[in-house]
């Protein structure tokens, strides 16, 4: 664990408020659920709490199927990690932290196509840039809320991302937002 020398109170409510650095390079923003911990040596412990971490065999196995039927690589992601990835090349992306322009995009709860013939380009993890071209991305949503994306990525110019899996990406995230309600 990492000190940081900031102390703070507790206030009458028992409430702890945590400094603006740490929420900023935490990326924990007004409304982002925590896991609260205690350990035996008394330490109070909190944590991002991620729905799609719950899933994370589940994730594993689905992005596995996704796979096999689309012979492309798949990733599944939550808020703020990629939570499982399968396929040619997705070891480099598996437990990175996402960039801030997937994080819009999940935000956003509207599916997105990038073409990797086409001028945009983004990356899905931070900090850098990933191999793949094209890449079919859908929000998950959960009791309206969204939770994470379901990722189809080509890996060259010439993979075709179609209406196939345009409807194959919203199946998958409808089907974990489902998942998630239960």
């Amino acid at each position: 664990m990492k000190a940081t020398g900031i102390v703070r109170r507790i206030d009458d409510l028992g409430r702890v408020v945590i400094p603006k650095e740490i929420r900023k390079t935490l990326r924990i923003k007004e409304g982002t659920p925590l896991e609260i911990f205690t350990d035996r040596e008394g330490q109070i412990i909190l944590k991002k709490y991620s729905p799609i971490g719950e899933l994370t065999s589940f994730a594993e196995e689905y992005v596995d199927a996704l796979v096999q039927t689309t012979g492309l690589a798949a990733c599944i992601t939550d808020r703020d990690l990629i939570v499982a990835a399968s396929g040619s090349g997705s070891r480099e992306l598996e437990g990175k932290e996402i960039s801030a322009e997937l994080d819009e995009i999940i935000a956003g709860r509207e599916g997105k196509f990038i073409d990797g013939n086409g001028r945009e380009k983004m990356s899905l993890v931070s900090g850098g840039e990933d191999s793949f071209c094209g890449k079919m991305i859908q929000p998950i949503l959960c009791a309206s809320d969204a939770i994470g994306s379901v990722i189809l990525l080509g890996k060259n110019e010439k993979t075709v991302l179609g209406e196939k899996e345009r409807a194959l990406v919203r199946t998958a995230a409808s089907f974990l937002g489902r998942q998630m309600d239960q």
